[in-house]
């Protein structure tokens, strides 16, 4: 068996908690992330709605992937369920732990989750900085997150990520939502090669297909996204008669 060494990270994000963001500093950030309309990007998988690509990464033993998905819920309820920081339990695949933590707002937040591994590999966990942005005149909605591992002491029965960069672009349209994920992870020690290539396709498979039902819960109902004077997104509320 092969074993890649790799600085990093690999889990997900997000949780999702997914997510949200609203700061200049956005282009430094993507500038870590291959473009979505790259040539590059081969396709790997197509499960229904959702395809898979992935794309080799300059100085990287680990492939960033693109997930493409044209989700049968409104986005409404999609962002109901990327405000909950403890959702990523619900649809991010692995995900055991999350939560916010530390002074934030809507736009520019903080937020701690963990990735079950199969054994004998440690488990990982994600220290993430979650911002969030939107247009109002188009109805998309940007989120970057981004791993801060110094923000929170590590856990000696967890491996820290350092290094992990992911976009969720959501798109209104008229059968419900299209979303983009792009996500860059390395994941600290060494990896079994076999594992690393397969959670790349396997984890946004599973977990997209968690979202869309997720977001089809009672309780991510009822939300309306509140824009503000600017066009920029402000909140996600409870729809008010």
């Amino acid at each position: 068996m092969t074993i890649t060494r790799v600085r990093g990270t690999m889990g997900i994000l997000f949780g999702f908690a997914a997510l949200l963001l609203a700061v200049p500093a956005f282009a430094d950030d993507h500038s870590a992330l291959p473009p979505e309309n790259s040539e590059h990007w081969a396709l790997q998988k197509q499960v229904d709605n959702i395809r898979i690509y992935t794309m080799d990464q300059p100085g990287s033993g680990f492939r960033a992937f693109k997930a493409v998905a044209d989700l049968n819920v409104r986005i409404n309820n999609l962002m109901a369920v990327m405000i909950n920081p403890e959702s990523c339990k619900e649809w991010v695949h692995n995900c055991t732990e999350s939560f916010a933590f530390g002074k934030g707002t809507f736009h520019d937040r903080y937020a701690y989750s963990v990735n079950d591994m199969p054994w004998p590999v440690s488990d990982r966990d994600y220290v993430l900085r979650i911002r969030t942005r939107g247009n109002a005149d188009t109805g998309e909605i940007i989120m970057d997150l981004n791993a801060t591992p110094g923000m929170r002491a590590e856990a000696n029965s967890r491996v820290r990520v350092d290094v992990s960069n992911t976009l969720y672009r959501f798109t209104p349209t008229e059968q419900g939502t299209h979303m983009v994920w792009v996500q860059h992870t390395e994941p600290n020690g060494a990896l079994p090669e076999w594992l690393v290539n397969q959670l790349v396709i396997d984890i946004p498979v599973k977990s997209l297909k968690a979202l869309e039902a997720v977001a089809g819960k009672e309780k991510y109902q009822g939300y309306r996204i509140q824009w503000g004077a600017d066009g920029n997104i402000e909140a996600v509320v409870p729809h008010t008669p």
